[in-house]
């Protein structure tokens, strides 16, 4: 008797039906905070269901809307301060750099010369910058969710749920 091969016995239609992973455990939110009439520098902040943030750019921001060339992603923040040298170990990941909402995590500097900045939007410890960028920073645009994430930061977790609440949904984000 001849078994039939279990690749076979896989119906594509039903695989394709599955959700991309970042919309199976991505509640994707916006912060909008930071942009101003002149400059948008809206970004999409990813929660995953174990409360690690995913730091990404919107569909709005420009360098996603114009679909910039990104000639170099900096982390350089100041001459303290470089992101890429960020090391964290154990649970409670100990030596990971510190953010505020308002804090930097990078440049996106374009072909154009524009230079964007990218935001924590988020209060916690930033776990790590995405290295992939610095050698391919177009992923940001072709990319954007799954391999040209920014960064991911673990969020403070008494501040968690009115951080999430204060981002706009992507209902809300789509309307404006």
């Amino acid at each position: 008797m001849i078994q039939p091969d279990i690749i076979d016995s896989i119906d594509l239609n039903s695989v394709n039906a599955f959700l991309p992973v970042s919309d199976r455990y991505y509640k994707h939110k916006y912060c909008i905070k930071f942009s101003t009439k002149e400059q948008n520098l809206d970004q999409r902040v990813s929660f995953h269901t174990n409360r690690i943030c995913m730091i990404s750019l919107a569909e709005n921001h420009p360098v996603m809307k114009n679909n910039k060339k990104v000639a170099k992603i900096n982390c350089t923040i100041d001459e303290k301060i470089n992101r890429l040298l960020n090391s964290t170990s154990g649970k409670g990941k100990r030596g990971a750099q510190k953010l505020m909402e308002n804090s930097i995590l990078c440049y996106i500097e374009c072909e154009d010369g524009d230079v964007y900045p990218v935001y924590s939007c988020v209060q916690g410890k930033l776990l790590e910058i995405n290295e992939n960028l610095i050698s391919n920073p177009n992923l940001l645009v072709t990319n954007p969710v799954d391999k040209g994430y920014i960064a991911l930061v673990l969020p403070m977790l008494n501040v968690y749920e009115s951080m999430k609440n204060s981002m706009l949904d992507a209902d809300e984000y789509s309307k404006l």
